[in-house]
């Protein structure tokens, strides 16, 4: 009964229109009202869900994937990978990608990633006769593997639900299945570009390789100070989070010279407003899952789902379903805060390594976040692009699908998650 009223109401609350963490309250209090616990349980779990020293790393890590967006950097690495890539019929699509990573290995972020791309590469591309529908879609597409690729933000939530998965062995797990399904995107954009002609006609001056490089290694040097840091054992996760922001700040303000303190003032003031709701949200989802641990309710579902003798595939495939599903519509923290209390009793009755499991959850929801109808990335990209979302499903599609193999990779080839992590020495 306590399980039905749970997840019953938190459903009511989504469909009502409520905000996440409201309808995740709302339900949480209900149940444990009636199951007759003190209400002082809310407050004393929301303290415990957010005080812990891991979560210091998300308003780090937001802060700086805002600094180095707006610092310029995002511009000279797209000059940098043009002047490597070159001029040629789908060339943009190509570079669109490769920026994708590397900024994903600074904000952590598929969002903020699929912003700061989109808003140097859209222009471009438009100006080379790419439809916006099929760039926008690229972008948020390529954007998205931000969340996998380390640093991480979806990470550092994953292992402070999941104590046995810790930090660098997810960043460690997450590197090759982050680049090879960025690099899987890259077969349906040459293809699509080459077929319509993308950028066939267009010719423009080759930016000259050294200076762009010269100019881009700032923006290159960000994600091997972090995780050369993290390697090295000179900071922690948290630390690398504040190191990455000092770094930004630096660049910005010293090197680029594109940040004021109004400007880093304004930054400090978005960068606190979105960490806020991300904590808010983290802090009543704790009381959530402790409500439907407590009461029993997620280890019963899961003995119930690990009863149906679906086998180890069985299993996978209905995991990954849930998982894709809910992507469509819920942002990656929220469903790590929502499900892992249900998921990881059944990764531990089926004897899946939960590091492996930490990277597969992610990048489902990577893909969630380009997938609509509620695509968050996606919802972005058409908006700077000024297009509904409607006109780029046509083009998305094929880049689910590309994603998707890659997910399947790393889901039939566990190593190519765990072979790094084991390697050094974090398994």
């Amino acid at each position: 009964m306590s399980g039905v009223v749970l997840i019953g109401l938190f459903l009511l609350a989504l469909l009502a229109g409520m905000p996440l963490a409201v309808g995740l309250g709302v339900a949480s209090i209900a149940v444990l009202a009636l199951a007759g616990f003190d209400q002082l349980a809310v407050p004393t779990n929301i303290y415990a869900g957010i005080a812990k020293y891991p979560l210091l790393a998300i308003p780090m890590f937001i802060l700086a994937g805002m600094i180095f967006e707006r610092s310029g950097v995002a511009l000279r690495l797209v000059r940098f990978v043009t002047a490597m890539v070159g001029e040629w019929t789908g060339s943009l699509a190509v570079v669109a990608v490769l920026v994708s990573m590397l900024l994903g290995g600074i904000s952590g972020s598929g969002p903020a990633d699929a912003a700061a791309v989109a808003a140097v590469m859209l222009p471009s591309m438009v100006a080379r006769g790419y439809p916006k529908g099929f760039s926008a879609g690229l972008i948020a597409a390529a954007g998205s593997t931000a969340i996998v690729i380390p640093p991480s933000v979806a990470f550092i939530v994953y292992s402070v639900m999941v104590p046995a998965a810790t930090v660098p062995a997810l960043f460690a797990a997450g590197l090759f299945p982050g680049v090879i399904a960025a690099l899987c995107l890259l077969i349906p954009a040459v293809i699509i570009s080459r077929k319509y002609g993308f950028g066939r006609d267009y010719r423009a001056e080759r930016p000259p390789l050294g200076k762009s490089f010269v100019d881009a290694i700032w923006g290159l040097l960000a994600p091997v100070i972090i995780l050369g840091g993290l390697r090295a054992g000179i900071f922690t996760p948290t630390e690398a989070a504040v190191v990455a922001v000092a770094y930004g700040v630096f660049v910005g303000m010293v090197i680029y010279r594109t940040i004021t303190l109004k400007t880093l003032f304004r930054l400090l003031v978005d960068a606190g407003e979105l960490s806020a709701v991300v904590m808010m949200i983290i802090g009543v989802a704790s009381v959530f899952a402790w409500a439907g641990n407590t009461l029993g309710i997620f280890d019963a579902a899961a003995k119930a789902l690990v009863d149906m003798h679906p086998g180890h595939w069985g299993m996978l495939l209905s995991v990954n379903v849930l998982l894709l599903i809910a992507g469509m519509f819920l942002d990656a923290v929220s469903i790590f805060l929502i499900l892992l209390p249900l998921l990881v009793p059944i990764a531990l009755a089926m004897g899946w390594d939960l590091v492996w499991f930490g990277v597969m959850m992610t990048i489902n929801l990577a893909i969630g976040q380009f997938t609509p109808p509620m695509a968050l990335s996606l919802m972005i990209t058409s908006r700077i692009a000024g297009i509904g979302m409607e006109q780029t499903f046509r083009w998305v599609i094929w880049f689910v699908l590309a994603m998707a193999a890659g997910l399947a990779a790393m889901i039939v080839f566990p190593e190519l998650a765990l072979w790094l992590p084991r390697r050094l020495g974090y398994l």
